[in-house]
């Protein structure tokens, strides 16, 4: 499906927005209502007036619901669905009333009437316009989810697709669209489909050159199926030339977040590798079992690569951060600390708790594995972080906490995408609203990358610089084979004293905010949840 708007369209949809511009979000009339505008009542009788500027509390408007859910839930103890019947103006009168609560930059948003548009349309309104210094959307993170998926995604990693994770080298004709990783067990795998392999055609379009809106549409439904038993026809061809046809058929596939761990042997001793993919659940079991292995195996480095790391849950984040670097720098240290708006200096208006930084987690929170276990520690004081345009959010907090407690970062490969922010994903009416709520910090009190971290020797207006080298991305070479290029720089770097091979010219490492899509240094699209810094709500 092509954007309408990208932060209303279903998640599948979502990962392939990328092969077209971006479309203009329709604003409903774009008016913002006379102060005596007569709306629905969220009980759906009666009659409440629209004020602007004048708030009633989320609260009084929260699961009024055009259309209620019947039933119970699974995900919350088999409990009774909260919903009663309301209206789409209620609905809007929730998001309005949450936005100015909750939102980090409540006082940006124009306040518009809320029974002038329709729920989607009036939660895209709900942000801020600004800009950042370069040029980018200030908040480029807004949007939604069914609320049922959103469940099944985040704990279980399990959603419709090949188990292919495409990498859009050029977005727009001539396009080059090539796997760049492959989950264990998929549809995918099965194929025999491999890092490198190129995208000719999906249902007889052509992948490369077509460029009507028809076009798009046959290749973002094949590239990107929504609904577990569709079938497609793809032709694609292998890294040595020979082409291929593929019938490949959509599964529900559950995502491997840690893969390719190894020990590399090197003149200075074994160095470890592990790609980590995303912070879901079983991220937590796949990175434990990673870091006993190479503890085990006696690494004396780490190469981490989160080159197509999105996020997700920002506690697993801290609990892998703390494995990295051990005890002794991190004991009694702030991972990340987050702020919310004015209207909440000391209090998480989610929660109601008052706010208290993240540490380092020495034990496992129990997304995955048995809670209060003690994590292993490989004690290390410098890691070595192959990164790129979907290196964000969660991702990031990884960087920026270990530099705030004197880990040395060496950051290698392409600009991160720059999301110091996160949200708590909120459910009103079965859709889950993520709408950003904080912004976090490390033990330095630094948290300024809202155009990502870049490598010493790469131009990217605004980014923060870091040591270490740009490099292109390799699809020529598996991730972890150490001639990889990337990976191949990072051990390079470690035995030359800091040599980098010679920088990529022009804008191909810029992140993607900060350019059209076509020039950018290429994306792999996932789901925006999968791109995001993600708190869990400890009611």
């Amino acid at each position: 499906m092509l954007p309408r708007c990208a932060s209303t369209l279903p998640a599948a949809s979502l990962a392939g927005f990328f092969l077209l511009a971006f479309t203009a979000c329709g604003g409903g009339g774009g008016s913002s209502g006379n102060p005596g505008t007569v709306i629905g009542n969220p009980g759906g009788s009666g009659t409440t007036t629209y004020v602007p500027g004048t708030f009633q509390p989320s609260a009084t408007f929260e699961a009024k619901c055009a259309v209620p859910r019947t039933g119970r839930d699974p995900n919350n103890g088999n409990q009774p669905f909260p919903d009663s019947p309301g209206t789409v103006t209620s609905e809007n009168n929730w998001l309005r009333s949450w936005t100015n609560e909750t939102y980090l930059w409540y006082s940006e948003v124009t306040d518009l009437n809320p029974a002038l548009y329709s729920t989607a349309d009036y939660f895209d309104l709900q942000k801020t316009m600004a800009t950042t210094a370069s040029g980018a959307d200030k908040d480029k993170f807004h949007f939604v989810l069914p609320t049922d998926q959103w469940e099944q995604l985040s704990q279980s990693g399990v959603q419709a697709g090949y188990g292919a994770q495409w990498f859009l080298i050029a977005a727009a004709p001539p396009r080059e669209i090539v796997v760049a990783y492959v989950d264990p067990g998929s549809p995918a795998a099965a194929a025999g489909l491999a890092r490198g392999d190129s995208v000719l055609t999906v249902d007889g379009v052509d992948a490369i050159n077509d460029g009507s809106s028809a076009g798009v549409d046959t290749l973002n439904a094949g590239l990107f199926p929504e609904a577990t038993g569709d079938t497609h026809a793809l032709t694609l061809r292998h890294l040595n030339g020979t082409i291929f046809n593929l019938s490949l058929q959509s599964a529900s596939v559950m995502s491997t977040p840690v893969q390719n761990v190894t020990a590399i042997p090197t003149a200075a001793g074994p160095v470890g590798y592990m790609l980590f993919n995303d912070h879901i659940a079983t991220a937590e079991s796949g990175l434990i079992t990673a870091i006993n292995n190479l503890k085990a195996q006696n690494v004396t480095d780490l190469v981490l690569d989160i080159r197509y790391n999105g996020g997700g849950y920002l506690d697993i984040a801290s609990e892998l951060a703390y494995m990295i670097a051990g005890p002794a720098r991190t004991t009694g240290q702030t991972f990340d600390r987050i702020a919310f708006n004015d209207k909440n200096p000391t209090t998480d208006p989610v929660t109601g708790a008052a706010l208290t930084p993240t540490p380092f987690h020495t034990t496992t929170q129990g997304f995955s594995t048995t809670t209060g276990t003690a994590l292993p520690t490989l004690d290390l004081d410098r890691v070595y972080v192959l990164s790129g345009s979907g290196t964000c959010s969660a991702s990031e907090a990884i960087i920026n906490g270990l530099r705030g407690v004197d880990v040395e970062v060496i950051l290698i490969g392409g600009t991160t995408c720059g999301k110091p922010y996160g949200f708590y994903p909120t459910d009103n009416c079965g859709t889950t609203y993520f709408s950003i709520q904080f912004g976090g910090v490390n033990a330095k009190g630094f948290g300024e990358y809202t155009d990502g971290f870049t490598a010493q020797n790469t131009v990217a207006p605004g980014a923060e610089r870091i040591t270490g080298c740009s490099v292109k991305d390799d699809f020529t070479h598996a991730l972890g084979d150490p001639l990889e290029a990337r990976l191949a720089a990072a051990l390079n770097y470690r035995s030359s004293a800091g040599t980098c091979p010679t920088a990529p010219t022009g804008p191909v490492l810029m992140s993607k905010q900060e350019q059209a899509p076509a020039a950018f240094e290429g994306y792999a699209p996932k789901s925006p949840w999968r791109e995001n810094r993600i708190m869990r709500s400890r009611h």
